[in-house]
C-alpha cells in the first residue's frame, strides 16, 4: 500500500472517531501542534526510530510527551509506533486536516503580505474570499514577504489572487517592453 493510501486510511479512521465524539476542532489542533513539534526536532524522530528503545518505552514516552492531547490522538500515535508507521504522521495530519476542514466548510488559505496581518484583517479576508470559493470560512496562514512591496497575494487551493504592487509593476514592465 502506498504511503498516501496508508496516511489516508489512518486519517479517515481518526476523523470518523473525532466526528462521532464531536471533537474535530480539538483533534485537528492537537495533531497540528504534534506535527509541528515532530518536524522541528530530528532527535525526537531518531529516538522513535531507534531499535534500542523498546516498544513499551516508546508508548510510555508518547503518553508523557503528548499526554495533553486527546486520548484518540495519543492512541493513534501509539498505534503508529506499534505498526512502525510513525514516519507517516505528517501525512496523516495533512489528510485529517483536509477531511476536517471539508466537513466544517473551511478552506485553507495562505496570505502573503508585506507585514503580519491583524485579526481584523484576517477576518475581513476570510469573509470576502470564503464566499468566492464556496466555503463558510478560511483558515488563514500569513506569510510575510517584503518583496511584494505592497498589497496581498492569496492562495486558496490551486487558485491565486494576486493584487500585489510587485506583480502590477511586472505586468506594466512586460506591457511597456512588449
Amino acid at each position: 500500500m502506498s504511503k498516501s493510501a496508508v496516511a489516508k486510511r489512518y486519517a479517515i479512521a481518526l476523523f470518523e472517531l473525532a466526528r462521532e465524539n464531536d471533537t474535530l476542532t480539538t483533534t485537528r489542533d492537537d495533531l497540528t501542534e504534534i506535527k509541528a513539534a515532530w518536524k522541528q526536532d530530528a532527535d525526537v524522530q531518531a529516538l522513535f526510530a531507534s531499535p534500542k528503545l523498546s516498544l513499551d518505552k516508546k508508548k510510555e514516552l508518547i503518553r508523557t510527551v503528548f499526554g495533553s492531547a486527546s486520548p484518540a490522538v495519543v492512541n493513534t500515535i501509539q498505534l503508529l509506533v506499534e505498526k512502525k508507521r510513525l514516519h507517516e504522521l505528517p501525512a496523516i495530519v495533512d489528510e485529517f486536516s483536509a477531511l476536517s476542514n471539508n466537513a466544517q466548510g473551511i478552506a485553507e488559505a495562505t496570505v502573503y503580505s508585506t507585514r503580519a496581518l491583524t485579526d481584523e484583517e484576517r477576518a475581513h479576508i476570510s469573509s470576502a474570499f470564503a464566499q468566492e470559493v464556496g466555503k463558510g470560512s478560511l483558515n488563514i496562514h500569513n506569510e510575510v514577504d517584503p518583496s511584494l512591496i505592497g498589497g496581498l497575494r492569496i492562495q486558496i487551493g490551486n487558485r491565486i489572487y494576486d493584487n500585489t504592487l510587485s506583480s502590477k509593476l511586472d505586468r506594466l514592465k512586460r506591457n511597456l517592453i512588449g
